[in-house]
């Protein structure tokens, strides 16, 4: 009797074991691209496809982000279909910003796709408003997981974002160029560079380049200090001159008529523009983007969503992605400070 009570007790558990490993268990997830394109995205998408498929799960690809999952604009990847994609920029999921989907129609209707097409995670590779999208989702009962994937490095939660190494080479090469001319000709260039909100772009590419002065929106600009030190710098020996200059600051054009109205030297604006989002991913994107796909869906795999993939202290680690969109980072002000020294 009390043998029989055993196996039907042993029965009743391992039923509800079961039920418990098929709640958690994912059988497929999708994978989407959403915001501004990054160096690195396609990188990141091989990752997911490739470690899921590994751990024996369907992927969807989701085309054109939260609008794809809106549209059913979903299909089947398998590991031939990321051949040859860790090395191109841009994203072969396509990109794009949904305002439907900040409407709770539009939600309902991707929550909806997710159950038709058998959906049970996303892997969101995007800046913030990719991983708000993210944190919706999993609200709704569809487990996600965000990588960070912009150019302008301004997710809060991370030290790093997929596409920074690539964009800020990107710049780097540009202005090396644009240098060639101002030299030949005694000029000084004002030179804009991505980063509407952040000015990690235009502080690091300014030391790289050696900027006399670098104008980033987490500092109040000043034009007539900037053309101040443009004189005394002058006054050492140097004949051009580049100005480095987020967008989030923009004005170069104006900037450019008042140097060269304060200074006498011929002043020309240049703004970088998309040409910084595209391009082959670095070494380091191609890496990072592998490392976080890689870890995306291991979380997933466990049954884990609403979380954020970062790098602190160059190791990757995951946050709750309220705890990540509540986080702020600062511009790197002793950094700034070298730009300052070092620029004369």
């Amino acid at each position: 009797m009390v043998e029989k009570v055993g196996i039907i007790v042993y029965n009743i558990h391992l039923k509800f074991s079961l039920i418990f490993l098929e709640m958690i268990y994912m059988k497929t997830i999708g994978v989407l691209t959403s915001g501004g394109d990054a160096p690195g995205m396609n990188a990141a998408v091989r990752a997911v496809v490739r470690t899921a498929i590994s751990l024996g799960m369907n992927v969807k690809g989701i085309k054109r982000g939260y609008n794809g999952l809106i549209d059913g604009d979903i299909f089947d990847l398998d590991v031939r279909s990321v051949s040859d994609i860790i090395h191109r920029g841009g994203t072969v999921l396509f990109t794009a910003r949904s305002p439907r989907f900040k409407e709770e129609e539009g939600m309902q209707a991707a929550v909806a796709n997710c159950k038709k097409f058998g959906i049970d995670g996303i892997v969101v590779i995007g800046g913030d408003g990719s991983y708000r999208g993210a944190r919706d989702l999993s609200l709704r009962g569809i487990p996600c997981v965000g990588i960070p994937g912009t150019i302008d490095n301004d997710i809060a939660s991370t030290d790093y974002t997929l596409g920074f190494d690539t964009a800020m080479n990107t710049v780097l090469e540009m202005v090396d160029k644009l240098r060639d001319t101002c030299q030949s000709h005694d000029r000084c260039s004002v030179v804009e560079v991505m980063g509407r909100r952040a000015g990690h772009v235009a502080l690091q590419c300014g030391i790289a380049v050696g900027a006399t002065a670098i104008m980033v929106p987490e500092v109040e600009s000043n034009l007539e200090e900037v053309i101040a030190k443009i004189e005394d710098t002058r006054k050492t020996g140097k004949e051009h001159f580049v100005i480095m200059v987020a967008e989030g600051v923009g004005g170069v054009e104006e900037m450019a008529k008042k140097i060269e109205e304060k200074t006498g030297i011929e002043t020309r604006a240049t703004i970088l523009g998309h040409v910084q989002r595209g391009g082959n991913p670095t070494v380091r994107d191609r890496v990072r983007a592998t490392q976080m796909g890689y870890a995306a869906v291991q979380l997933l795999s466990k049954g884990i969503g609403n979380r954020v993939i970062a790098i602190k202290n160059n190791k990757i680690v995951d946050y709750d992605i309220f705890e990540a969109l509540n986080m702020t980072k600062p511009l790197d002000m002793e950094m700034y400070e070298i730009a300052n020294i070092t620029s004369i």
